[in-house]
């Protein structure tokens, strides 16, 4: 036989070799992994602890069942563009990779059961992405949490699920002792302003865009300051600082292009020790109220007239009040008084002053007041240094008691509304400042974490911003730096 024939024959062979009905197709070496039986359109995997690394890109069905894998990876099956059934059954699979499925529009059977899933946060992508393909997908059930065990997946609502976390952690620490800080907005640019009293003064912060932390702007000059309110009509900024001494001022800046001066003495034969200011509009014009903490004094309310602001009315004289909080209860402006001498007091707008109201029951001792909004009830904070901490709701007549919380030491207890998180703040001089969160299932706060380290020392206010697409939580103290944490969003389902 010539050379031409020999070569004919060796291509015949390997044809007939090749095209045997039934018989084991052979990728090239490596393609089929061990324990693994591969043709040309499908694998067989059975007994193996680990799923294979590589398959042909033309599978088209693909059954791994009956082993010890416990799991596996995101890239596992990237680039089987083709594959129309996956069967991952009979496994020690817990739970499944965000992503697994990713490229594999294909797909019109996947086979999931007979695998212990923890039908935790871990497997909430995977109820999500049921409804979203054209495919049927047996799941089987749930082998844990507890309360779910033995419920089939298919069954489970991803609505329940609460798979998203927060945290908020150490960015920055701003030297000096603060007793106050407030956040507020100028010009479309976020700002806080401190109230230092041992530095006397108040400092007022702003975001360095190139530095990518907070840096001083600008501050003014107010010796023993307990309270620095500031207020912005238009271009105009005026700052309200409150003083133990030397008689507390309104500073103001007729425009971005100025610096801050002194304006006006406030009412100095009635603010004899302020302990507190806050900002309210009432019919339509802006006022402040600081209260007053001497027996001498009063807390008094002063209103825009003019160029500048006056005392339109006393109250609660001879009370020594630590706290003021303006709140809107039933459509109207009110104002909560703290005191030294008896329980809160709630006064009402009413005929163009505010008139007694109310008080709180079983509510002595309390230091300060805030309050906040959420699922259209109004709820309220109490601050006390001995004993628990209190919140309460409104139901339409009075505060009524909610919730106790431990607070030995305590100087502040505030509520901040961070994104869509409504967070409240329980600051202590002698253990960690605790972060609650409001669940609003339940309507009460749960415990989120511990602020530090580096811890708080003497905490007295808490305030936030957002700037540069980042959320920050500032902490003034009054026996220590000013501490700057920035909150994160956590996914627990990824």
């Amino acid at each position: 036989m010539g050379g031409a024939g020999i070569l004919l024959l060796l291509l015949l062979l390997l044809l007939l070799a090749g095209a045997g009905v039934g018989e084991a197709w052979r990728p090239p070496k490596g393609k089929c992994p061990l324990r693994c039986s591969c043709s040309k359109d499908s694998a067989l995997c059975e007994g193996s602890p680990d799923l294979p690394e590589s398959f042909s890109p033309s599978l088209l069905s693909l059954f791994i069942e009956d082993n010890e894998i416990g799991s596996i990876s995101k890239n596992a099956l990237r680039g089987l563009r083709s594959l129309t059934h996956l069967s991952l059954a009979n496994n020690q699979l817990e739970t499944l990779p965000r992503f697994l499925f990713r490229g594999l529009e294909t797909l019109t059977h996947v086979d999931l059961r007979g695998n212990p899933f923890q039908c935790d946060c871990r497997v909430l992508w995977l109820l999500q992405w049921i409804p979203t393909v054209n495919a049927s997908v047996g799941t089987g059930a749930c082998a844990g949490p507890t309360a779910l065990a033995h419920m089939q997946l298919r069954h489970l609502d991803p609505k329940t699920f609460k798979c998203r976390a927060i945290e908020l952690s150490w960015f920055q620490t701003v030297g000096e002792l603060a007793l106050g800080a407030e956040a507020f907005s100028y010009q479309g640019e976020p700002h806080i302003i401190l109230a230092q009293p041992f530095a006397g003064r108040c400092l007022i912060l702003t975001w360095d865009y190139s530095l990518q932390r907070f840096r001083p702007e600008e501050e003014l000059s107010a010796p023993s300051v307990v309270s620095c309110k500031p207020l912005v009509l238009g271009p105009r900024l005026f700052v309200l600082a409150a003083r133990l001494w030397g008689g507390s001022q309104l500073w103001a800046r007729p425009g971005p292009d100025l610096r801050l001066a002194p304006m006006q003495a406030l009412a100095p034969r009635r603010l004899l020790r302020p302990n507190d200011a806050e900002l309210l509009w009432l019919e339509g014009q802006p006022c402040f109220v600081v209260a007053d903490a001497s027996k001498a004094g009063s807390t008094t309310l002063l209103c825009r007239d003019g160029p500048g602001f006056y005392p339109r009315q006393s109250l609660h004289a001879w009370h020594r009040d630590t706290d003021v909080e303006p709140l809107e209860l039933d459509g109207r402006p009110h104002l909560l008084l703290a005191s030294a001498s008896q329980r809160p007091v709630l006064f009402h707008w009413f005929g163009g002053r505010f008139e007694r109201r109310t008080d709180i029951p079983e509510a002595e001792d309390v230091y300060a007041t805030h309050h906040f909004q959420a699922g259209g009830d109004v709820f309220l904070c109490l601050t006390r240094y001995i004993g628990d901490s209190m919140v309460m709701r409104w139901d339409g007549s009075m505060f009524r008691l909610l919730q106790q919380l431990p607070s030995r030491g305590a100087h502040v207890f505030q509520p901040l509304l961070i994104a869509k998180d409504q967070l409240a703040i329980l600051g202590s001089d002698f253990a960690f400042s605790q972060v609650f969160r409001l669940d609003p299932d339940k309507g009460l706060l749960e415990p989120l974490q511990e602020l530090g380290p580096p811890a708080l020392v003497a905490p007295r206010a808490f305030a936030h911003i957002t700037t540069a697409g980042r959320r920050f939580l500032f902490a003034a103290c009054f026996k220590g730096p000013t501490q700057i944490y920035q909150h994160h969003e956590l996914d627990l389902s990824a």
